[in-house]
């Protein structure tokens, strides 16, 4: 029905042509569905004279709105949805512009089970503006965690260390539920690997945000939407999965829905190793750029973790437009982090010298608390709303390591036997105030404005000693107590209107920032208060019913946080270090993108293309520090203080320099690009989607520093590098309720001003079978079929060249079973439910 529809409103769009040219009329309206209350997009609106002859029509829009035009006359108006009962609008007079107001449609009980596949919704939506990636409908993450699903998504990548990326980009704001989630804290790669996939209802990615959204985020925001009932009476699912290497998990979603309230909770726990490698191959040179050693360096991690999450809410209708919502959330994880590291020593000619064994066993343990009140009031007019936020969380990451570092087959075992230990305290408290208020007015009109208030306190305590003499002593290079204070207040408003075929939205925010980093072990206080306008700009115009086209600009900026500020180091290798900068600056971004959306019968088609200017961009920078790791052969070496060789005793000691890897600030960054999204449904059992991404990134800027000997460098960064990743997804429905589903990426190579990466291919396949008449359904995925993963280059300094190969996690294999209460896998619920926080209708909807 729905085909015929379709082919229907498009001969008749044609056809009409010449007689709309004579004068026309329009008819407007929304179409909901009736339980929820929700708006139903690309619900067919048609047109017929009272003849039954049809004269045109539409599809609805993601707010459930119909915009159609018309000549004067008398029509019937059908409203059709699948798995819907029809409606009809008998002999309707329409003379001048009409709008129907809200038409409510109703499931069809009788066509539910008949339509099931039919109706099954994608996995992926695209939409103009952004993507929105349906969680519950991708296998392959089944038993996974959240940022196995963010890895599965159009446009994000994430990266073997769990860094996530937009478009290439890793200045990306994470949203949960639409808000900035206090539960992430400072790390959120890690939260995103500790919550489970099960609890993700959807998510949307948006590649140029509007003035509603922080401006926090050069390269777009993601927004993870929570799972959350909306059928009446008691329903959930709970999932159990087992895996190898060792990942097991259980969790719940359950949900009671009353007339008066409804009461929703998100339970999961899970234990997991996640095996990993990592290696170098150094060649080290002297000053006059001869060979000087080789530096094998070897290491195999293995991180066993365990932790619980937990989220109580509670939705309280007051009345029929006043809703007010509690909720708290819990986390608690921790974990053993066993790390074997092996350094072999080669001399100059290739002759193998010793082995340096290194063990570092780290112990974390995370607590996070978090309380979160709204409040949302919808006035008569429909869209017309106000809504307050407030949230608070109180986190903290203990975190030890015991570190003996010892030679391997030498006959004076202690002469070069170093034992550290480590600690890592974290102590951080997070508040949000929000207020947004939506004015329509007018046909097709919209005013917004709101505030938001983020306040941050975070404590770092790092220590490192090490054990001389019996007696453990205190290491001050690696030492440090920091202290972070965050201050954002923020104003926005924002107008959007519609005319004709064009619509556009323009808004401007105003943030004021107020940032201290006080680095109290060497009285190193930063202060850094500025205040910052970002305005915002998108044009639509819609050529015919289906196809699109805009133009947006917005403005973006990153603040650096976490590791980033945080001079402490890991010392899980000693020659390879990574340090943080607390005298980073933010960076700020200008976003311009150009959009093209095009919808078929079978396929939707959506391409962009998109420039980001960067100044202050974060780069990261590879120097010696002036420090060594020293070998002694024979007696040790005598050195003056500055760590020069002024004595060679019983031959020339090995010395190993140790290299830092920090992050800076650089003068600029451009990048371009372009993508294409596709989503295709050859037959009712087959569906793809695929996304390509192709940018361009320049880099410029010089670093200029004072090295360990006190001579002023100058390292040039102008690079230029082209790079691009492509991901492809099948989703098959084979006979007796059996699903197959199989994607692959790569990402391909790129450059920067001193490292080459190679290209990455992975793929994961899972096979599904619903039982139980439907309640039910057992998975099997594997993830990184080849275990391909990993990450590889050729970095080059003044005095070492390496070869680097690193692999977060192994291949993994999950076996889950999900079981539902009181709803079956295509219940309405799962099909049309529209959530978020806020809405840029004038784009295409949120």
């Amino acid at each position: 029905m729905k085909k015929l529809h379709t082919v229907l409103v498009l001969l008749f769009v044609l056809s009409s042509a010449f007689t709309f040219a004579q004068g026309k009329v329009k008819i407007t309206g929304k179409i909901i569905e009736q339980e929820t209350k929700q708006p139903l997009e690309f619900a067919t609106v048609t047109i017929q004279t009272t003849d039954n002859v049809t004269v045109n029509g539409g599809l609805t829009d993601v707010n459930g709105e119909y915009n159609i035009d018309v000549p004067p006359g008398t029509y019937n108006i059908k409203f059709d949805f699948i798995s819907f009962e029809s409606s009809v609008i008998s002999n309707k007079e329409v003379s001048s512009n009409i709008n129907l107001g809200v038409t409510a449609m109703a499931p069809d009980a009788t066509l539910l089970n008949e339509v099931e596949i039919v109706a099954e919704r994608s996995t992926v939506d695209i939409k103009l503006d952004k993507r929105v990636y349906n969680v519950g409908k991708d296998m392959i993450v089944k038993g996974g965690s959240v940022s196995d699903v963010l890895d599965n998504v159009p446009s994000v990548t994430v990266d073997v260390e769990g860094n996530v990326s937009l478009r290439g980009n890793e200045s990306v704001t994470i949203l949960i539920d639409g808000r900035p989630s206090s539960l992430a804290g400072s790390n959120i790669a890690e939260v995103l690997r500790v919550l489970p996939a099960d609890s993700v209802e959807k998510v949307e990615v948006i590649t140029n945000p509007s003035a509603r959204y922080d401006a926090e985020g050069g390269g777009g925001i993601i927004n993870i939407v929570l799972r959350k009932g909306k059928a009446n009476g008691f329903n959930g699912s709970i999932v159990a999965s087992t895996g190898i290497p060792d990942n097991h998990g259980i969790s719940a979603n359950l949900n009671y829905r009353s007339d008066n309230y409804n009461l929703f909770s998100n339970l999961g726990y899970n234990y997991r190793n996640s095996p990993g490698n990592y290696f170098t191959d150094a060649e080290y040179f002297d000053e006059d750029g001869n060979t000087a050693s080789f530096v094998n360096e070897k290491r195999d991690n293995e991180r066993k973790r365990k932790g619980y999450n937990a989220s109580f809410g509670m939705d309280l209708f007051l009345n029929k437009s006043t809703t007010w919502t509690n909720s708290i959330s819990l986390r608690n994880s921790n974990g053993d982090n066993p790390t074997d590291t092996y350094y072999d020593y080669y001399t100059a000619d290739g002759t193998y010298d010793k082995t340096r064994y290194r063990f570092n066993l780290e112990d974390e343990e995370d607590k996070n608390i978090q309380f979160s009140t709204n409040l949302v009031k919808k006035f008569n007019e429909d869209g017309h709303e106000l809504s307050i936020n407030g949230s608070f969380a109180k986190s903290t990451d203990y975190e030890t390591a015991q570190i003996d570092d010892v030679v391997l087959g030498t006959t004076t075992p202690d002469i070069d036997n170093t034992y550290q230990r480590t600690l890592n305290d974290e102590d951080e408290k997070r508040g949000l105030v929000q207020a947004d208020y939506v004015l329509p007015f007018g046909e097709g009109s919209q005013f917004e404005a709101g505030y938001r208030g983020s306040f941050v306190d975070l404590t770092t305590n790092a220590k490192t000693e090490t054990l001389e003499s019996n007696a453990w002593i205190i290491d001050p290079n690696y030492t440090s107590l920091l202290e972070y204070k965050e201050n954002v207040h923020a104003l926005y408003m924002q107008y959007g209107s519609k005319f004709g075929k064009f619509s556009y939205l323009l808004g401007l925010r105003w943030e004021d920032s107020d940032i201290e980093v006080n680095l109290l072990s060497n009285d190193n206080y930063n202060n850094k208060k500025y205040n910052n306008f970002f305005p915002s700009a998108f044009l639509t115009y819609e050529f015919i019913e289906g196809t699109s086209a805009s133009i947006s600009y917005s403005r973006r900026i990153n603040r650096p946080r976490g590791r980033f500020i945080n001079p402490f180091s890991s010392l899980a290798s000693n020659i390879n270090i990574f340090t943080g900068n607390p005298d980073l600056n933010p960076s700020m971004t200008d976003a311009f993108d150009l959009g093209f959306l095009k919808k078929w019968d079978k396929i939707t088609f959506s391409t962009s293309a998109y420039i980001n200017v960067t100044n202050d961009s974060f780069q990261f920078v590879r120097r010696e520090s002036g420090d060594f790791v020293t070998q002694t052969v024979g007696g040790a070496d005598i050195i003056d203080e500055n760590n020069e060789v002024v004595e060679v005793v019983d031959g020339a000691d090995i010395r190993t320099p140790v290299i830092l890897t920090t992050p800076i600030n650089l003068a600029k960054e451009y990048r371009f690009g372009f993508e294409f999204n596709i989503n295709y449904t050859p037959y009712r059992w087959w569906r793809l989607n695929s996304n390509f991404n192709f940018f361009r990134n320049e880099i410029d800027g010089d670093y200029t520093y004072t090295d360990f000997q006190g001579d002023v460098v100058t390292q040039n960064f102008d690079n230029t590098n082209y790079s691009w990743f492509t991901r492809i997804n099948s989703k098959v429905n084979l006979p007796l309720k059996i699903d197959w589903q199989l994607n692959a990426d790569y990402r391909g190579p790129r450059k920067n001003a001193q490292s080459d990466y190679k290209g990455i291919f992975s793929a994961n396949t899972a096979i599904s079978k619903d039982v139980l008449k439907e309640r039910a359904t057992i998975s099997l995925n594997v993830s990184d079929i080849f275990n391909s993963r990993k990450r590889k280059l050729n970095s080059s300094l003044a005095q070492v060249d390496s070869y680097t190969e690193m692999q977060w996690r192994e291949r993994q294999v999950t076996l889950s079973f999900t079981y539902r209460f009181n709803t079956k896998k295509n219940d309405k619920e799962q099909r049309g439910s529209q959530q978020g926080e806020g809405s840029d209708d004038f784009m295409g909807g949120k």
